[in-house]
């Protein structure tokens, strides 16, 4: 009888169990751990693949080193800040308005403070033609 029970715990039941599940756990908690640190909703991948250079840094050599998709993702996070330090309320539309821009016009805007200003009164002027309209519109009778 006895002997029979301790084989059955011998081999290895407890420990084998035990080093199966500390394996796996151990990294499995390090990845979620590095992302907080990233509010922004597309931080992550551009975070992951972006350009070696310095990140305060962006200029033609490094725009023309993305791929294209990301280039725009690029210039909006530089202007975005710049962008919302003025307009908190729409950065996020005039930051949209200025990104179908030719990107050397941006890359341009990002070097010159006035040029952006300039463009950042025109983004707000055409906003709020539009949400003049909009409003008129809704008040309006249809005909």
């Amino acid at each position: 009888g006895p002997g029979r029970g301790g084989g059955m715990m011998g081999p290895g039941g407890p420990q084998g169990r035990m080093g199966k599940g500390g394996g796996p756990r151990g990294p499995g908690q390090m990845p979620p751990m590095g992302m907080p640190g990233q509010p922004m909703p597309m931080g992550p991948p551009g975070g992951q693949q972006g350009p070696p250079q310095a990140p305060g840094q962006l200029n033609a050599a490094t725009l023309a080193a993305a791929p294209p998709e990301q280039q725009k993702q690029l210039l909006g996070e530089r202007l975005f800040p710049l962008i919302q330090a003025q307009e908190p309320a729409m950065a996020g539309k005039i930051t949209g308005m200025l990104l179908e821009m030719d990107n050397g016009e941006l890359l341009n805007l990002l070097e010159s403070p006035d040029a952006l200003n300039a463009k950042i009164m025109e983004a707000i002027s055409v906003l709020q033609m539009h949400t003049d309209q909009a409003a008129k519109q809704e008040g309006a009778d249809p005909q």
